[in-house]
Formats: C-alpha cells, sequence, structure tokens
C-alpha cells in the first residue's frame, strides 16, 4: 500500500512539473514597459495567467525583438511564436478580409467598435483567424490620424504629392485616389522614414503615434477626434497549435486575462487620444481635427477607391463590407 501511495506522490509531483513546464513566448512591435497599452495588455494577460496558477508563465519580447512584426502572423500559425499583440490588417496579404478591419470611416468611435465586436461581421472575420490556425484571446480598436511634416491633412486635397506612410492597402488605396504617394512600411519605421526624408507624413493609431516619438519629426497631427477616420483592429492571438496543447483550466485562464486586459484596454484607449495631443502640443506641433464635412469628403473617395476594390476583389467582401456597415 505505501508503494502505491509512493507511486501516486511521485506521479502527481511529475504532474505538477510538467505542469510547470509550460513556457509560453509573447511578441510585439511594440515599445515594452513605456506605457504603450499593446504591451500593457499582453503584460496584464501574462499577469493574470501567472497568478491563476494554472503552470503557465509567459515571457514577452516587446520591440520586435522576437520576430519582425509581420512575420508574427505566420510564426502563429506555424506554433513558433505563442501570443502576439497583432495588427489584423498585417496579415491582409495572406486573408486580404482582414483590410476590412482598417477600412476607412468603417468605424465611428470607440463604443461603436466596441459593439463591432459583438457583430456578424467579426463573426465572420473570427472564423478566418481560427480557421487560419489562430485564437483571439481580446478584442481591440485604437483610433488614429494624421502627421506630416508638409502640411495639415484634412481636406483630401491635402494629401495630394505628399508621400505618406499609411497602414494597410485600403487606406492606400484612397490616398493614392486622393493624390498621395505611398511608401508602405511598419509603424516602427515610420520616425526613421520621416528622418530620412522617404515619408512627407504617415498615418497610424494614437498609441504608436505617442509611443514612436513621431511628434519629433512633424510639423502638424489631424486627431482622431469626434470625426476619426482611422481605426484599426489590434487583438491579442494566440496560435492555436498553442492552444489545443492547453487543458481546460489553462485555456479558461488565458480567456479570463484576455477579458480584464480587453476591459482595460477599452478604457485606456479612449484616452490614449488625449493623451496623444497633450505630447504633441507639448511639442509644439500644430494639432487639428477633421470637420464632418471634410470626414465625409474622404469617405466619398474611400468608397470609390477602397470599399470598391474590397467589395469586387475579396472574396465576400461586399458582404463583410455590408455586414459592419448596418452596425450602428
Amino acid at each position: 500500500m505505501a508503494g502505491v501511495v509512493g507511486v501516486t506522490a511521485v506521479m502527481a509531483l511529475s504532474a505538477n512539473v510538467q505542469a510547470a513546464d509550460i513556457k509560453l513566448k509573447a511578441s510585439h512591435q511594440w515599445p515594452g514597459g513605456k506605457g504603450d497599452v499593446r504591451d500593457e495588455m499582453v503584460q496584464i494577460i501574462k499577469r493574470e495567467v501567472e497568478k491563476a496558477g494554472v503552470g503557465v508563465t509567459l515571457q514577452v519580447y516587446p520591440g520586435k525583438s522576437l520576430f519582425k512584426p509581420k512575420q508574427q502572423w505566420d510564426a502563429m500559425v506555424k506554433g513558433q511564436l505563442d501570443v502576439s499583440a497583432f495588427p489584423l490588417d498585417y496579415a491582409s496579404g495572406k486573408h486580404p478580409q482582414f483590410s476590412s478591419t482598417l477600412m476607412p470611416g468603417l468605424v465611428k468611435n470607440h463604443d461603436h467598435a466596441k459593439r463591432l465586436n459583438d457583430s456578424d461581421f467579426m463573426a465572420d472575420i473570427k472564423k478566418i483567424i481560427d480557421d487560419a490556425g489562430v485564437v483571439v484571446i481580446s478584442d481591440a480598436w485604437l483610433a488614429g490620424g494624421f502627421a506630416s511634416k508638409k502640411e495639415c491633412i484634412l481636406d483630401p486635397e491635402d494629401a495630394r504629392g505628399q508621400v505618406l506612410r499609411a497602414a494597410g492597402p485600403a487606406f492606400e488605396q484612397m490616398l493614392v485616389a486622393a493624390g498621395a504617394s505611398i511608401n508602405a512600411m511598419p509603424s516602427s519605421e515610420i520616425y526613421t522614414g520621416l528622418q530620412t526624408g522617404v515619408l512627407d507624413g504617415a498615418n497610424t493609431s494614437s498609441g504608436s503615434f505617442v509611443s514612436y516619438r513621431i511628434y519629433e519629426q512633424v510639423s502638424c497631427l489631424t486627431e482622431p477626434g469626434a470625426n476619426a477616420l482611422w481605426f484599426m483592429y489590434e487583438p491579442i492571438l494566440m496560435s492555436k497549435k498553442t492552444w489545443n496543447k492547453l487543458d481546460d483550466k489553462q485555456k479558461d485562464a488565458f480567456m479570463a486575462a484576455g477579458q480584464v486586459a480587453e476591459d482595460y484596454f477599452f478604457d485606456a484607449a479612449k484616452g490614449l487620444d488625449q493623451k496623444l495631443v497633450d505630447a504633441y502640443k507639448g511639442a509644439g506641433v500644430e494639432v487639428v481635427g477633421m470637420s464632418a464635412e471634410q470626414h465625409a469628403k474622404w469617405v466619398a473617395i474611400a468608397k470609390e477607391s477602397s470599399y470598391k476594390n474590397f467589395a469586387e476583389k475579396v472574396p465576400g467582401g461586399k458582404e463583410l463590407i455590408e455586414k459592419a456597415l448596418a452596425v450602428e
């Protein structure tokens, strides 16, 4: 009997050691430990999962120190990367439907973005994510705007002749239709692009505008304000290969942690827009906001360029746009 007890104890100890040996890697492109909300979302998930005591630890690699920004999608699909804070449109080359999550004027404000999370539109997007081999842990939408070292970008005519970085094909198509030239790059390279003269301006999220200190290189910021043209879906994702290795308690811990991170982010994202304005004004950058009329001009151009192209060329594109527009 003592032998059986001894074997049982050894087996239990072995199981505990094995559980504690689950060490996962999380990657993202933003600065770590400097207040970026996307880094903080990942850090929240790390803290909450480890606090749950389910035998999982999470090592966070910020600042594109483990994978380059766009490489993270394939790394998750292949199981080489466990967790990422990832701008979904970066994978639109693999899944063109993802461009709808960075479509000019499609998301009106932060509250509208939250309603979209539970819509048929996002159900379709999440099915594509899941079928590709990736799991959504937290939803996150960031507002953004324009910045330029040449002139303020308010009307479409203001972009004419400027070389701009646009986050994703839908914004690129709209800006080209407005007369701009495009130089594509991740948001982590905008600062150098402006500094070296290969860019006149860029659009990106409020968070990236602050985290990358782009205010040091521009003269004018178009803030998101009441008429934000730019919203991007930047969820926390997990490789399905990793997900399938977890037991039920570990999966529950990740989803609970993901909800804590998502709730934090929703409030923080609203505050980011004001933090953006304060940082740029503090740096002596002119800050302007689009009027409803200026916003409408951009959306009209987008509908004849990016919306039209998406509906015609992307499988299911027309239906995705209609489902998104149906959410009030």
